[in-house]
C-alpha cells in the first residue's frame, strides 16, 4: 500500500507541474534574431550557363536545391544550359542583354566582360568572404582595378610536367638539361608548346621578366610594364633555344606519341595516364642553366570564375549574389572535384585529403610556387609573344635572339598607340598566304556593316578567322560564331573574304574571284 500511495503522489505532482508549465505564459525572446532573408523571400526565375561537360548541369541543379533548403522562402526556378567556359565570355559580350543571369567563364575573359558592363561588382561583404576563403591567385584573377567582379570557382588551369619514370628519375626531373639528354638517348620527345605565348612565358618568368598590363575602371588597357626585352629576357631566349634546337623537342603538347615528357595541364591527365601507364610521373617544371646560373621555369596559372550579370531588380541581384557565393563555397567546390576532378580555389577544399592525393593537382600545386597568376592581358599580346619560341628555334646567334626581342618590344609599344580607327579595323588572319597566324590581312568597309579583304590566294585546307583590332577579343569563325572554330578553305583559288556584321549577328563568306 505504501508503494501505491507513493506512486500516486508522484503522478499527482507530475500532473501539477505539467499544468503549471502549460498555463504559464511564455516570456518573449528579449533579443529575437531577424530573418536575414525576410525581404528576399519569393520566387526567382533565373538563367544560367555552366560547363557543357556531361553531368555538370545536373550537379549545379542539385546544389541550387540545397541552397533553397538552406534559405527557406527563396525559390529558384533555374534554366541551366551548357556553354564552354572558353566561349561564354565572347557570347556574353556579343549580346549582354540576352546573356544569362549567372555564367561560368575562363578568367582571361574578365577584362572584356567588365568593359562590356556584363558583370556586377561584388559588394563589400561578399568581396571580403571571397577574399578570405579563396587562394590569392584566383582572387587576383577575378579583380580589375582593385574591384572584385566575379566568384572564383576553380584553381587548376596551369601547366606542369608529366614524364616517363622509366627513363627520367626524380633527380633528373629537376633539370631541363638532364631531361633533354635522357629523352635524346631514349629516342623520346620533350613536348613543350613553345610556339604558344602561354607556354613561352615560362622561360621569361624564370629569369624574372614580366608583362603586366594595366586597365582603367572601364576595362581599357592604358599601360604595360614589360621587360622581356632585357638582359634577363635574352637569358630566357637562350634557355628556349637550348630546348627548341634539340632533336627531342616537339612543339605539339596535345599528343603523347613517342613522348618522354609532356608539359601540359590537368585536362590531359587521362591521356598522360594512358600513355605512361605504370611509369607515369607528374611534378613541377624543371630548371635550366645559362652561363652557370640555374633558373626554375615559371608558368601561367589561370582560373574559372562565376559571374553575375547586373540586374535592375535589386532583390534579384541580392539573391543572385548569395547564390553565386553558395555555388562557389567549399562544399560545392569539393562536390565538383569529386565528380569531375576540378581543382578547387577554396583554400579549405584544397587542403582536403582527396584533393591532396590527386597526382596532377599535387604537381599543379608544386608548380604554383613558381606560377604567375594570369592577369588581364591585351588580346594582341598572344600573337606578338608566341613568335619568340619559333625565333629561338631558328636563331643562329645571340644577335638573332636580340633582334627577336627588339621586334617584340616595338610591337608591344605599338599596341598602346593604336588609333581608334585601328582598334575598330577588321582583318583576316590564319594559316594563309604563306603566314602562320602571325599576319593580319586588312579588310576595308564596303557599304554599311560590310567589310571585304583584298584578293587572297588560298589553298585547300588553309584555316582562317576574321578579327577586330588585330586582337582576339572580338573574332568570328565558322557560321559567324563569336570565337568560333576556324574556317577551313575547301577548294584552292583566289578569294575575297567578306564580313557582314551588324553588331549582333556575323556572317563570314569566301567570294571567288
Amino acid at each position: 500500500m505504501k508503494m501505491s500511495k507513493i506512486l500516486s503522489l508522484v503522478l499527482a505532482v507530475m500532473m501539477l507541474v505539467t499544468c503549471l508549465v502549460a498555463c504559464t505564459p511564455k516570456t518573449p525572446d528579449p533579443d529575437p534574431k531577424p530573418d536575414p532573408n525576410a525581404d528576399l523571400k519569393g520566387t526567382y526565375d533565373i538563367t544560367m550557363w555552366v560547363s557543357e561537360k556531361e553531368g555538370v548541369a545536373d550537379l549545379f541543379q542539385q546544389q541550387i536545391d540545397a541552397f533553397e533548403a538552406a534559405n527557406p522562402g527563396i525559390i529558384i526556378n533555374a534554366t541551366i544550359n551548357g556553354v564552354s567556359e572558353a566561349d561564354a565570355g565572347s557570347q556574353v559580350v556579343n549580346d549582354v542583354a540576352s546573356a544569362p543571369d549567372i555564367y561560368c567563364f575562363a578568367q582571361d575573359q574578365l577584362a572584356r566582360l567588365v568593359q562590356a558592363g556584363a558583370l556586377a561588382p561584388l559588394g563589400l561583404k561578399a568581396a571580403e568572404t571571397i577574399k578570405t576563403n579563396n587562394d590569392a591567385g584566383s582572387v587576383s584573377g577575378a579583380t580589375v582595378a582593385g574591384t572584385l567582379y566575379a566568384y572564383p570557382m576553380t584553381s587548376d588551369n596551369g601547366y606542369f610536367m608529366y614524364y616517363d619514370t622509366s627513363i627520367i628519375n626524380e633527380t633528373d626531373a629537376d633539370s631541363l638539361e638532364a631531361i633533354i639528354a635522357a629523352c635524346e638517348k631514349a629516342g623520346k620527345k620533350v613536348r613543350f608548346a613553345l610556339e604558344n605565348a602561354w607556354y613561352t612565358a615560362s622561360f621569361f618568368f624564370a629569369t624574372g621578366c614580366q608583362s603586366n598590363w594595366t586597365m582603367d575602371a572601364e576595362g581599357k588597357f592604358n599601360a604595360v610594364d614589360d621587360n622581356y626585352n632585357s638582359a634577363n629576357g635574352l637569358i630566357a631566349m637562350k634557355g628556349m633555344q637550348m630546348l627548341a634546337q634539340s632533336p627531342a623537342y616537339d612543339s605539339n603538347a596535345d599528343i603523347f606519341t613517342d613522348a618522354g615528357v609532356v608539359v601540359t595541364g590537368i585536362w590531359n591527365a587521362q591521356a598522360a595516364a594512358d600513355h605512361f601507364g605504370a611509369n607515369l610521373g607528374a611534378t613541377d617544371l624543371p630548371s635550366f642553366t645559362v652561363d652557370g646560373k640555374s633558373y626554375h621555369l615559371g608558368s601561367f596559372t589561370g582560373y574559372k570564375l562565376m559571374g553575375v550579370k547586373p540586374q535592375n531588380d535589386t532583390k534579384k541581384a541580392a539573391v543572385l549574389s548569395q547564390l553565386a557565393q553558395y555555388l562557389t563555397n567549399e562544399e560545392c567546390q569539393l562536390a565538383r572535384y569529386n565528380s569531375f576532378e576540378w581543382g578547387p580555389s577554396n583554400k579549405n577544399a584544397q587542403a582536403s585529403e582527396a584533393v591532396q592525393a590527386n597526382l596532377s593537382l599535387a604537381a599543379f600545386a608544386k608548380q604554383g610556387e613558381f606560377g604567375v597568376p594570369q592577369g588581364q592581358i591585351h588580346g594582341s599580346w598572344w600573337d606578338i609573344a608566341k613568335v619568340l619560341g619559333a625565333e629561338a628555334k631558328n636563331a643562329k646567334s645571340d644577335a638573332d635572339l636580340q633582334t627577336a626581342l627588339n621586334t617584340y618590344k616595338a610591337a608591344i609599344d605599338g599596341l598602346l598607340t593604336m588609333t581608334d580607327e585601328q582598334k575598330q579595323a577588321w582583318s583576316v588572319i590564319g594559316s594563309i598566304c604563306g603566314s602562320n597566324w602571325d599576319t593580319d590581312f586588312p579588310m576595308t568597309a564596303d557599304g554599311e556593316n560590310v567589310w571585304v579583304s583584298d584578293v587572297l590566294a588560298l589553298e585547300a585546307g588553309n584555316e582562317f578567322k576574321v578579327r577586330q583590332g588585330a586582337s582576339w577579343d572580338v573574332n568570328f569563325g565558322v557560321d559567324g560564331a563569336p570565337n568560333g572554330a576556324n574556317i577551313v578553305v575547301e577548294t584552292s583559288g583566289n578569294y575575297k573574304v567578306k564580313l557582314t556584321y551588324d553588331g549582333t549577328t556575323a556572317k563570314v563568306e569566301l567570294i571567288p574571284q
